[in-house]
């Protein structure tokens, strides 16, 4: 056999008939991850396949040939507890930068789990294009037939015509015939009678099914605001996602199964968020489950109990008929992403480009911790809390939403959502050194707080880094807060950049008694952490603020990881010791 037909003959051998051998054999319950979700990096994967051993299929987010920015955020949504809006617009590096990732995985690590390289394409030629380029790497390979809020000649686009969806399932079988990877339509819920086109993918020549994508697109109103939460070309509309699909998701796999017969792989998703629902979509006829959004409700520290308790609890149920709900011990219950809204008191000026907006309210936060801050039609993006009482934030003019931010007035509200991220570790050396470039040093002072009531810390001293002269009138609350907790030099660049950093290694007495906190650029972060470590300060002592993309907050985007962790759950502040050994490519 050659390489594609031993890699057809193990993914078929996985996957064919398993639906009508579970409740013999209970062993054989085995989950997937969906596209867009958890998986949606190279290092994700790597994590996935590593740290879950209960997923056997491993999927991608789906790439296009070209890069896709996507759509702007807020890009998902919380409108009940488990149960999502989304919009995310097909997000992705495009073709080539994924299949150097891919290939360079493939190279270090022997896969225990199926690959399932997710694609997308407005025409068929570009799906051939696609399948060409990433067949030597995917085990499966889905066709997105079915993003609901993807441009027009995308997604369900194709899956919601029987005609068109067809054609290019004949058309791509035409182009490889058998030398590819399985092929997989991803399936839209979004029409009248799912069983008839799944019938005609199967007979134009698909080697299984993944179903369902997202229910809808629908508006997505926040209660608090009373507006659209989600940004694109739709006008706010998205798929819906998480529980409230999970009716529909399990009377498409039962349709499809009944129209496609026992033999034809059908990878079944949507909603399942308990051990009863994982078993009752194994009945209704998938022979792998995936698991979505249900990891937005759940930490990642505990996704390994989670899937696993998740298999435990359907086992349980084939036996008994009843859900013990073992994996409800690990969910978050609640709306981790509903909005507050603030009014705002004050935008005060700290710069030509900087201001300190301060809004009604409290919120008791550590370093570590973020949130997000919207305005309706706008956009989001997160910050860190630069004062608990009053509510402040440090805002640079950057792009869209920060601009805005800038332009607000008195009286006007803006949206809040978070906490999120996890506090900061604080070292118990004798001495601390914090380092801030420009708006950073809104990050650090509960970390400087925090250090001075750590009976051991003897000694904290605060740098901040500023590139414009500052009129000497003009006071930043956030240094005047840092005072109380440390001894706080505000150095100016004076047309050198990062000058600060010449200053911060006069003060250590000790490196080895010496902890380090550091927000700023990545240029400037690793500049100071190599100075420190010239200093004696072990790599261990010295933590740096990742500003990575976030999406989400809740863990559910994967776009935060650093390696295989995400800073959404496990806080900003990560040491230079595991940045430089396992993610030096972030510096």
């Amino acid at each position: 056999m050659n390489q594609y037909e031993i890699r057809n003959s193990r993914t078929l051998g996985y996957l064919t008939g398993r639906h009508t051998k579970i409740v013999e054999n209970r062993d054989l319950i085995s989950l997937a991850t969906v596209s867009g979700v958890l998986s949606t990096k190279s290092s994700m994967i790597l994590y996935t396949d590593t740290h879950l051993p209960e997923i056997g299929i491993i999927t991608t987010k789906s790439f296009q040939v070209t890069p896709n920015e996507g759509n702007s955020e807020p890009v998902i949504c919380e409108m009940e507890n488990g149960s999502f809006g989304n919009s995310v617009g097909l997000r992705n590096p495009g073709m080539k930068a994924a299949l150097t990732e891919l290939e360079a995985l493939r190279d270090r690590h022997r896969f225990t789990s199926l690959l399932n390289v997710s694609v997308s394409a407005s025409n068929v030629e570009d799906f051939i294009t696609l399948i060409a380029a990433f067949k030597d790497v995917a085990d499966i390979i889905e066709l997105n037939f079915s993003c609901p809020h993807a441009s027009k000649g995308y997604g369900s686009s194709i899956g919601c015509s029987l005609e068109i969806s067809s054609m290019y399932m004949k058309k791509i079988r035409q182009a490889f015939g058998s030398e590819v990877p399985l092929i997989f339509p991803k399936l839209t819920p979004n029409v009248d009678d799912i069983g008839s086109i799944a019938y005609e993918l199967v007979k134009q020549g698909a080697d299984g099914l993944s179903l369902i994508n997202t229910v809808g697109p629908e508006l997505h109103i926040s209660p608090v605001s009373g507006t659209p939460i989600l940004q694109n070309s739709l006008g706010g509309k998205g798929g819906k996602s998480g529980r409230w699909i999970f009716d529909r998701a399990l009377e498409c796999v039962k349709e499809v199964r009944e129209s496609v017969g026992e033999s034809v792989p059908l990878i079944g998703m949507g909603g399942v968020s308990t051990g009863s629902q994982l078993a009752m979509m194994i009945l209704a006829g998938a022979d792998v489950v995936g698991i979505g959004s249900a990891f937005g409700k759940v930490h990642q520290k505990h996704w390994s109990d989670f899937t696993r308790s998740l298999v435990q609890d359907a086992k349980e149920y084939f036996r008994t008929s009843v859900d013990p709900h073992s994996a409800d011990e690990f969910v978050i219950e609640g709306n981790a992403m509903e909005y507050s809204a603030h009014t705002v008191t004050s935008v005060d000026k700290i710069g030509f480009d900087t201001v300190i907006l301060k809004v009604s309210g409290k919120l008791e936060y550590h370093g570590g911790e973020f949130v997000f801050l919207w305005l309706p039609s706008i956009g989001e993006k997160p910050f860190s809390v630069a004062k608990s009482d009053p509510l402040s934030f440090i805002i640079k003019r950057r792009g869209k939403v920060s601009s805005a931010l800038c332009g607000l007035k008195p009286g006007d509200t803006v949206y809040l959502r978070g906490l999120y991220g996890a506090p900061v570790i604080i070292d118990e050396l004798p001495q601390s050194i914090l380092i801030a470039g420009g708006t950073g040093v809104a990050v650090l002072p509960p970390v400087a707080k925090e250090l001075s009531e750590t009976a051991s810390v003897k000694r904290i001293d605060t740098f901040v880094g500023i590139s414009e002269k500052r009129p000497s009138d003009v006071e930043n609350p956030v240094e005047e807060e840092l005072k109380q907790y440390s001894s706080v030099h505000v150095i100016e660049d004076d047309s050198v950049v990062a000058r600060v950093l010449d200053h911060i290694t006069e003060v250590i007495a000790d490196g080895r008694e010496c902890s380090a906190y550091i927000v700023g650029p990545k240029l400037f972060m690793r500049k100071a952490a190599r100075l420190l470590e010239e200093a004696s300060v072990e790599r261990e002592h010295i933590y740096l603020s990742l500003e990575l993309q976030t999406m989400c907050g809740i863990g559910m985007c994967g776009e935060c990881a650093c390696n295989d962790r995400l800073t959404c759950q496990y806080g900003t502040f990560v040491s230079y010791d595991y940045i430089a050994s396992k993610a030096p490519e972030l510096l």
